[in-house]
C-alpha cells in the first residue's frame, strides 16, 4: 500500500515538472529588445526570514520575505547591464539576523562588482534585521518623518511551560548526549550556565549587528552602541541622530538612485525602473495548490487502500 502511495506521489510531481519545465521554456521564449538605463526595486516586505527563494519551493507558505529571494534579485541586477542603480523599499519589522547578514553580503558583493549605488527606502517600519539590510551597503537611506526604525538589538526567545505541563498531566523525559544538548526546552527551567551560554550568542551577534551599523553609517562604535539599545525612532528622530540620511520617501529615493546612477530621467522627472517579473498564472496556481492537490491525491490512495483491505477509512480526517 504505501509503494503505491509513494509512486502516486512521484508520478504526479513528475508530471508536474514536465509541465512548469514546458511553461518556463514557453516564457523565456522572447525577442531581445534595447532597454534604457534603468533602477532595479527589490521590495523588503514583511518578516525576513532565512531559506531559498520561495518560489524554488512550491511548500513555501511564508508571508514574509526570504534571504534567498532577496539575494536572488540582487544578483539578476547585478548581471543586468541596463541596471545602473538599486532601490531597497523597505516595509519591514525585522526577522533573522542570518538573513539579514546573507543579504547584507549579497549587497557588498554588488557593490565590489558593479560599483553602482544603492539607495534604501523605508516606508512604515525598518527596524532590526530590516535596519541591518538598509544601512549595510547602501549609499543614502531615506525614512518618512513618521517612519519607525532602528531597534537594533538582538533577543531570544523562550518559554517554560513546566508548571502547564504538570497541570495536565503531561511529564518530559529525555536522553540526552550532553548536559546543554536540550539547552532552552520548554519543559523545564534554564540553568544559570545555560543563560549564559545563550546570552554570550546574543551578546555576539549584537557586537556585529553595531559594526555593521557602524560601518554603513560611518560612525564611532561607542556612538552606534549608545543608541543600540532595542528602543525605534522616528524617521525624524533617525536622521537627527545620524541612523538615516534624507526624510523622503519612495519617489524621492528613486529620484536620488537615478541622479547617483546618472539615469535620463522620464517626463515625470523620474528614472525608468525596472517592471517586476509577472507571476504567470501558472505559476500561482502550481505554488499556491499543488500542495493541497498531491495532498488530496495521497489521501484518496490511502483511503481506497483502506476500503479495500476491509479497514474502516471513517476515521481518516483532513
Amino acid at each position: 500500500m504505501l509503494k503505491k502511495i509513494f509512486i502516486s506521489a512521484v508520478l504526479i510531481l513528475a508530471v508536474l515538472s514536465f509541465v512548469v519545465s514546458l511553461l518556463k521554456g514557453n516564457n523565456n521564449a522572447e525577442k531581445t529588445v534595447t532597454v534604457p538605463d534603468r533602477v532595479a526595486v527589490i521590495n523588503i516586505y514583511g518578516t525576513i526570514i532565512s531559506g531559498a527563494d520561495s518560489k524554488d519551493n512550491i511548500f513555501s507558505q511564508t508571508n514574509g520575505v526570504t534571504s534567498g529571494s532577496i539575494m536572488k534579485q540582487i544578483r539578476e541586477a547585478a548581471a543586468d547591464d541596463s541596471v545602473k542603480a538599486l532601490v531597497l523599499r523597505i516595509d519591514s519589522g525585522g526577522g533573522s539576523a542570518t538573513a539579514a547578514e546573507e543579504v547584507g553580503r549579497e549587497l557588498k558583493r554588488f557593490k565590489e562588482k558593479t560599483k553602482k549605488p544603492i539607495v534604501a527606502t523605508i516606508g512604515n517600519t525598518g527596524a532590526s534585521a530590516a535596519y541591518w539590510i538598509a544601512v549595510c551597503a547602501s549609499d543614502k537611506v531615506y525614512a518618512n518623518a513618521t517612519t519607525l526604525t532602528g531597534s537594533i538589538g538582538v533577543y531570544m526567545p523562550y518559554m517554560n511551560t513546566e508548571e502547564l505541563f504538570k497541570k495536565i498531566g503531561i511529564t518530559s523525559n529525555k536522553i540526552k548526549s550532553g548536559p546543554y544538548k536540550d539547552i532552552m526546552s520548554s519543559d523545564r527551567p534554564m540553568t544559570p550556565e545555560e543563560q549564559a551560554i545563550l546570552q554570550n550568542i546574543v551578546n555576539e551577534i549584537y557586537e556585529q549587528f553595531v559594526t555593521t551599523v557602524a560601518v554603513g553609517r560611518k560612525m564611532e562604535e561607542s556612538k552606534v552602541k549608545s543608541l543600540a539599545d532595542g528602543r525605534v525612532y522616528t524617521g525624524l528622530q533617525a536622521k537627527n541622530l545620524g541612523l538615516v540620511d534624507e526624510i523622503g520617501d519612495y519617489y524621492d529615493a528613486l529620484a536620488a538612485a537615478g541622479e547617483l546612477g546618472k539615469i535620463k530621467p522620464g517626463a515625470d522627472g523620474l528614472p525608468p525602473v525596472k517592471a517586476k517579473e509577472k507571476q504567470q498564472p501558472w505559476e500561482f496556481l502550481l505554488s499556491a495548490h499543488i500542495a493541497e492537490l498531491i495532498k488530496t491525491e495521497l489521501v484518496n490512495q490511502l483511503t481506497g487502500s483502506l476500503q479495500q483491505s476491509g479497514a474502516p477509512a471513517g476515521g481518516m480526517t483532513r
